[in-house]
């Protein structure tokens, strides 16, 4: 798989939050080599405290699948996932999980927390374009 393609979209998603006056976190879920779902933090604009990215994106993947189960699908996502997205990763057998930058304060799947990791079916992998991710954290910290 290219990650180097998937994070690429994954970052251009994360632009469209920071211009929705949203935090940069954004998600993309690949299945077979090809994009099913993508979406970025809806926090602010639904008022939602779980609308982040990884969660709306595996909604979108799930009803666009027509499955209540994401087995072989890779979410990609700027910002290593939250305990409430990783919970959410495991539940919905996501295969692999891709992420830019860790997460020092929050990060559940392989930094803080090791809930992605902690003996279950799913591949983590991390560090894709993460300057250019810390680049658009950066700037949305500013």
């Amino acid at each position: 798989m290219n990650y180097e393609l998937f994070m690429a979209e994954t970052l251009a998603e994360s632009r469209l939050a920071l211009e929705a006056g949203e935090r940069p976190g954004a998600a993309v879920a690949v299945l077979d080599e090809a994009m099913v779902a993508r979406a970025h933090d809806q926090v602010r604009v639904s008022g939602d405290p779980t609308a982040h990215a990884v969660l709306v994106a595996l909604r979108d993947a799930a009803r666009k699948l027509g499955a209540d189960r994401l087995a072989g699908v890779t979410i990609f996502t700027t910002i290593e996932p939250c305990a409430m997205c990783a919970g959410a990763l495991l539940e919905c057998e996501v295969a692999e999980v891709v992420y830019a930058v860790r997460d020092e304060k929050r990060g559940a799947a392989a930094t803080v927390l090791h809930r992605a990791t902690d003996g279950r079916r799913l591949r983590v992998v991390s560090g894709i374009l993460e300057e250019q991710a810390e680049d658009l954290i950066g700037a949305s910290a500013s």
